[in-house]
């Protein structure tokens, strides 16, 4: 699937990120690992240089919320600002069910799976595809038409590993558009930085056969599907 199509039936919130995201990028100098707790254990995130999208997500959406412009230096580690976005960034994994449904997904196949019996085909488990397309969209279109941005989780990995849990990603979808059965998705994604110009496309044709997610996010993971996540605004530093 190629670049976003031509646009009809658009949804947009106020979120912009040319104005309301970061101006620096997810990109940091080593720093000290996170270790969170999870309920395979605990999940280093590693360090800080592999990066802090979820905490950037909701931390620009807590200025957003604050109606008032995100800093535009980027912050050293011992800084405010930097201690906010960790926090954010624990914040956005909603430890343990969080945690948990990044894990079932990566253990989902794409496609539906079925059996069959007596030559009619049943479903025996729905695939990242459908939950995405059926279930999740819907949700963020209604997020996104109300006026509100909507926090989305990415799962980009089919593995067993939780320590693979790292490689997902987390952006926010501002807007959307709809041209016969494609939605083009427009994101504020962390790595690419204040870039108006990014998107997640994708087809609601026939989600149960597995659906292509195609994208220009700044990730070298491809996108196997998505879901809304829960945000609520935090007070955000008065000092970076």
């Amino acid at each position: 699937m190629e670049g976003p199509p031509g646009s009809s039936s658009p949804g947009e919130a106020a979120f912009l990120p040319s104005r309301d995201g970061f101006a620096f990028t997810n990109s940091w100098p080593p720093a000290p690992a996170i270790s969170i707790p999870t309920p395979f254990g605990p999940l280093g995130i590693g360090n800080a240089a592999n990066g802090l999208c979820g905490g950037m997500v909701f931390a620009a959406l807590d200025y957003w919320h604050a109606q008032q412009p995100p800093p535009a230096v980027r912050p050293r580690p011992a800084a405010p600002l930097y201690q906010f976005i960790v926090r954010r960034l624990i914040a956005s994994w909603h430890i343990p069910a969080g945690v948990a449904t990044y894990y079932q997904w990566m253990n989902l196949p794409d496609a539906d799976g079925g059996i069959t019996v007596l030559g009619r085909t049943l479903i025996a488990q729905h695939g990242l595809s459908w939950r995405t397309v059926e279930q999740q969209w819907p949700q963020v279109q209604a997020r996104i038409d109300s006026g509100q941005p909507a926090t989305l989780g990415l799962v980009t990995v089919a593995s067993a590993s939780p320590a693979n849990l790292v490689h997902n990603h987390q952006v926010v979808a501002y807007g959307y558009q709809i041209a016969g059965q494609r939605v083009t998705l427009n994101v504020y994604d962390p790595n690419s930085g204040p870039d108006d110009g990014i998107w997640i496309v994708f087809d609601t044709a026939d989600p149960a056969a597995g659906t292509t997610f195609a994208h220009n996010l700044s990730i070298r993971w491809p996108v196997r599907g998505f879901f809304l996540t829960a945000y609520s605004p935090a007070p955000v530093p008065t000092v970076t």
